[in-house]
């Protein structure tokens, strides 16, 4: 009976006229009352066109207070008087960043032309060395922060002579050099075999990080072009994701959803993640860990969100990849962030970090070959024959490949066993007493060996300032500041941790004595430059500092 009633209701609501209900109408007939039909088609196109621009304008990624600002210092930068000023202050940056890099350079001249007649071998030996060990840092006692993860006399022997032996070499050229192709190919099961891959698993080597994870952005996007037609890709990864998939944003025309983390874990926020996936979404990334605060975000739910909506979850393990791997074994508990998750289909690692191998290679590694089948390039009609490159670089560097392969070789999995549980115990160690010291707090949980510092009372690049003039490098963070050190095998040596925690407090007391004092020098242009709304001028800075890299004190 109440069923009934109900449907009758709804029957009379339905036939009663409500008088609000014409207003809209009879506004819009007046609107476009004894108007032509071509005023009234341009006047609904340019509403239209204007709504739609409206919603744009309002709903973004980032808030209209934060792109108002941006606008209004962008403008302003268009006054003449704001403008010389910032032109002023670009040319004393550029000045200032190439005085600094030729006073790094010990006044060592420059060669700037070939010499009429070669040197013979014994002066250039000699000219390298010199130039190797130029600096204000002692890396090989362990002074700066990652960098250099191993210094082993016996080991840069070895691959000094296995790179001499395959310096010419060239995998380009498989008929050619079927050896250094076999090698690749045993460095990438090896590397699978790691991460708990099964026969399906591949990859290829490449010549770092960065080329690992740019390959990944754009295997992703060709596959989901290919396979679900997506025209507007969009990489879906936290704000801590490495530096190096915005480059492949600007590389691939993508686009990056960059999700918080949450506050106190500095780990990516699952359900921003969840939120930010739309039709266009190509990838979902998490770090194990990532680069600013060593930190790991949970890749278990990542894998999930990657199985529920049917998309590829890439976990960029390149700076701790090669400790990940052996932890368990190594006594630590370490949760599974590989193949073991049926969601991750791809893994970024460097062999050139924790893997010791030389600088100049890594690895990425996909669950099978459709993944890895729109990494290639191919070029199928050129005139100079059917063209196939399986990375970024045509030509590549067989010696490399050669040096990585005899350095896993050579440790073999026992040694990369103690080598990793020497670091995290040093790691733990420096943490713990890190955090029983005054004035300094510990970002999150370091998850491998990257241990990242921050302050509530006074700014933490006087610290950073502090132990560089003890002779310490540690890597420089913002949003919020922050200075971190990556321990290596290097600090696993006697005495270098304690040096460290030494100098650390030691510098502490003289701050504490004054924590409101400004910092001073270059991290100052440091923590200024994120209060700059517009970060096209940030840009500037670094331009500047990128082109002293370049200047030979005539140019």
């Amino acid at each position: 009976m109440s069923i009934f009633i109900k449907i009758g209701v709804l029957q009379s609501l339905g036939n009663m006229h409500l008088p609000f209900a014409d207003v809209p109408a009879k506004f819009i007939n007046n609107l476009f009352q004894n108007k032509e039909p071509w005023q009234i088609v341009t006047m609904t196109t340019t509403t239209t066109l204007a709504t739609i621009w409206l919603w744009n304008f309002i709903f973004q990624d980032e808030s209209l207070t934060i792109r108002a600002k941006k606008q209004i210092f962008k403008l302003a930068r268009y006054i003449p008087a704001i403008q010389d000023k910032i032109n002023k202050e670009l040319t004393n940056v550029n000045e200032a960043f190439q005085k600094d890099a030729l006073n790094r350079l010990k006044d060592i001249p420059f060669t700037v032309k070939l010499p009429a007649k070669g040197l013979r071998d014994e002066e250039i030996l000699n000219i390298v060395k010199q130039h190797v060990h130029i600096g204000n840092y002692d890396w090989k006692a362990g002074q700066v922060s990652g960098t250099v993860y191993r210094n082993d006399d016996k080991l840069v022997n070895l691959m000094g002579n296995i790179y001499a032996i395959a310096s010419y070499t060239n995998p380009l050229h498989p008929d050619v050099f079927p050896g250094v192709c076999k090698m690749e190919a045993e460095v990438v099961r090896m590397a699978c075999n790691l991460f708990h891959g099964d026969h399906e698993t591949c990859g290829t080597m490449t010549t770092g990080g960065t080329e690992s994870i740019l390959l990944a952005c754009k295997a992703y996007r060709d596959y989901a072009r290919a396979v679900k037609g997506i025209k507007h890709p969009e990489i879906v990864m936290p704000v801590t994701a490495h530096s190096s998939f915005d480059k492949a944003a600007q590389y691939f025309n993508l686009k990056i959803r960059s999700i918080p983390v949450n506050d106190n874990s500095y780990t990516v926020c699952i359900k921003s993640m969840k939120k930010a996936i739309t039709r266009n979404t190509i990838m979902l990334v998490g770090s194990a860990p990532n680069f600013p605060y060593g930190t790991m975000d949970n890749i278990e739910e990542i894998s999930e969100l990657g199985m529920k909506y049917n998309i590829p979850v890439h976990v960029d393990a390149c700076l701790g990849g090669f400790l990940a791997c052996f932890m368990t074994d190594a006594g630590y508990n370490f949760p599974p962030f590989d193949f073991r998750l049926p969601g991750v289909t791809s893994i970024s690692a460097d062999t050139h970090k924790y893997g010791y191998a030389p600088k100049g290679s890594s690895l990425i590694l996909y669950r099978n070959k459709k993944y890895r089948h729109h990494q290639y390039s191919i070029s199928t009609d050129w005139p100079g024959g059917i063209y196939g490159s399986p990375t970024i670089n045509g030509s590549r560097a067989g010696g490399i490949i050669a040096a990585c392969w005899a350095t896993l070789i050579h440790f073999g999995y026992d040694a990369y066993v103690e080598s990793t549980k020497r670091i995290i115990e040093t790691t733990k160690y420096i943490e713990n007493k890190l955090r029983k010291l005054d004035g300094i707090f510990i970002f999150g949980t370091p998850a491998t060996s990257v241990i990242a510092l921050g302050s509530n009372q006074f700014s933490i690049y006087r610290l950073s300032e502090a132990l560089n003039i003890k002779g310490w490098n540690l890597n420089t963070l913002q949003f919020p500041c922050g200075i971190h050190i990556c321990i290596t095998y290097v600090h696993t040596a006697p005495d270098v941790a304690d040096r460290f925690l030494q100098d650390v407090e030691y510098a502490l007391t003289e701050i504490l004595k004054d924590p409101h004092s400004e910092v001073e020098g270059k991290l100052a242009m440091y923590g200024m430059s994120q209060s700059i709304p517009d970060r096209t001028v940030v840009s500037d800075f670094t331009r500047s500092f990128l082109d002293a890299m370049y200047h030979t004190g005539d140019n």
